[in-house]
C-alpha cells in the first residue's frame, strides 16, 4: 500500500467485508458518504474475482450495505491506473508531465463518445480521478480531453 494513507475503522470494516465476500485483496477503500458509495482499489489481476460471475459480488455487498460499490484494479504505473479507473470508458492517451513550478498534472485522451461515461454525471467519475490520481502518484490536475 502507498505510504500516507490512512485507513479509518469504517473502511477497515467495508474491507473485511468486501474481502469475505469477493476474495479479493483490497489495497485501499474510501468510503464517500455523501454520493453514497464506496470506492475499493483492488490489487492487481484481481478485477474479475472483485466483481463475480454477473456482477454477483458487487450485487450482495450492494444489497447488504445499501451503497454504490465501484471498483479499480490497482497498477504501479500511473498511466495504466487512470486507464483502470475511467473504464468502460476507451482512453486513447495519457500523457503526464511536471509543470516549471514542479507540479504534476495528466492530461487523459479519451474517445469523443465515451467523453460522456469518463467525466460521469456532474463530473463524479473525473473527481474519483483527480482523487485517486492525487492520493497515489502525487498528481495534482487530471483533465479529460
Amino acid at each position: 500500500m502507498t505510504s500516507g494513507i490512512k485507513i479509518t475503522s469504517k473502511e477497515m470494516r467495508y474491507i473485511s467485508l468486501f474481502e469475505s465476500i469477493t476474495g479479493a485483496s483490497v489495497k485501499d477503500c474510501i468510503v464517500n458518504e455523501e454520493q453514497n458509495r464506496v470506492i475499493f482499489v483492488v490489487s492487481e489481476g484481481q478485477i474479475g474475482m472483485a466483481i463475480g460471475r454477473s456482477g454477483r459480488n458487487i450485487h450482495t455487498l450492494e444489497r447488504m450495505t445499501g451503497k454504490k460499490h465501484e471498483i479499480i484494479e490497482y497498477s504501479e504505473e500511473p498511466v495504466q491506473f487512470i486507464k483502470n479507473a475511467l473504464k468502460p470508458a476507451m482512453v486513447k492517451e495519457v500523457r503526464i508531465t511536471e509543470t516549471p513550478n514542479g507540479k504534476t498534472i495528466a492530461v487523459v485522451a479519451v474517445n469523443p463518445k465515451d467523453k460522456g461515461v469518463a467525466i460521469g454525471k456532474n463530473g463524479r467519475n473525473a473527481e474519483r480521478l483527480r482523487f485517486l490520481a492525487k492520493r497515489y502518484f502525487q498528481i495534482e490536475k487530471v483533465s479529460i480531453t
